[in-house]
């Protein structure tokens, strides 16, 4: 009797997967059918069906690959919390893979798909996926993700929030030793400060940096110092100069049309700022 059951189980297991790969091979003929029709709303559906097909049968990696497939279909059709979501999902997959690598790419897929229609959640996404390579160690797999969030916050006038990503950047490149990509990283940062005409917080970024030694010694730090020497003495000229240096010209193209740019605001409001700042002395205060 035990026998008997054993085998109709078998049987019944075998069907069952059999049943599988043949819905699985009705997606992939309903795919290539609907590419030859352009269909990609057909192809699209089918791609999503494989994928779920392939995660019953414990294959994480082709339920991914087409995941993505449905993603990029979701794009060319302007489904775009579907391009979020796919992704979103295909990297999870990957992540049970245990590969961070393309699970990362796959979340910046859907940011670059989403940066000139909804570039907050793109600003996520790619936030999302530094995070996962940062998790695996894989700091410098992150700059180009860095890069991306920097120009997007650039592009919206939040220069806080990219010099905020811009400091972040120099940290993950001081945990791989990346040391001139951290050095220019800060010294971007100080930058955009400018541009945004904080002097204080760009003198402020240059001190905190400082205290680092690697940034302390190099080409950049003595740029900044540079910069910030100008703009306290109110020298636009000296200003320009310095922005036109090649040390400014090996940064990224963001930052140097930036940098060609200062001063932006009027150095005398400036240094008004700072007088302001300065507490005359009480001279009957002798606390």
């Amino acid at each position: 009797m035990e026998v008997r059951s054993n085998l109709f189980l078998a049987i019944k297991n075998k069907t069952q997967f059999y049943q599988m790969e043949c819905r699985l091979e009705d997606c992939y003929l309903v795919v290539r059918a609907s590419w030859f029709r352009k269909d990609n709303e057909k192809a699209k559906a089918a791609f999503e069906k494989a994928s779920k097909g392939q995660e019953i049968i414990s294959s994480p990696w082709d339920a991914a690959k087409h995941m993505e497939s449905a993603a990029a279909l979701a794009k060319e059709l302007g489904h775009w919390n579907e391009v979020s979501d796919h992704y979103r999902r295909a990297s999870e997959l990957y992540i049970e893979c245990g590969r961070s690598q393309p699970a990362s790419d796959a979340v910046a897929k859907a940011a670059s798909a989403l940066e000139e229609v909804v570039p907050d959640e793109a600003v996520r996404l790619y936030t999302d996926a530094c995070v996962i390579l940062e998790e695996d160690g894989k700091e410098h797999m992150a700059f180009d993700l860095y890069r991306a969030v920097t120009s997007i916050h650039v592009k919206l006038g939040r220069y806080t929030d990219a010099a905020t990503v811009l400091l972040r950047w120099g940290v993950a490149a001081d945990k791989c030793n990346a040391v001139n990509s951290q050095c220019k990283a800060y010294l971007s940062a100080i930058i955009v400060y400018l541009y945004a005409h904080d002097f204080q917080q760009a003198q402020k970024c240059y001190n905190d940096c400082s205290q680092i030694e690697t940034f302390l010694n190099s080409d950049q730090n003595r740029c900044a110092s540079k910069l910030l020497s100008a703009y306290e003495e109110g020298d636009t000229e000296e200003i320009k100069r310095v922005a036109k240096s090649s040390t400014i010209s090996n940064l990224d193209h963001v930052i140097i049309r930036l940098a060609r740019k200062l001063p932006t605001g009027d150095l005398k409001e400036l240094k008004g700022d700072e007088a302001k700042e300065e507490e005359p002395l009480d001279e009957n205060d002798l606390t």
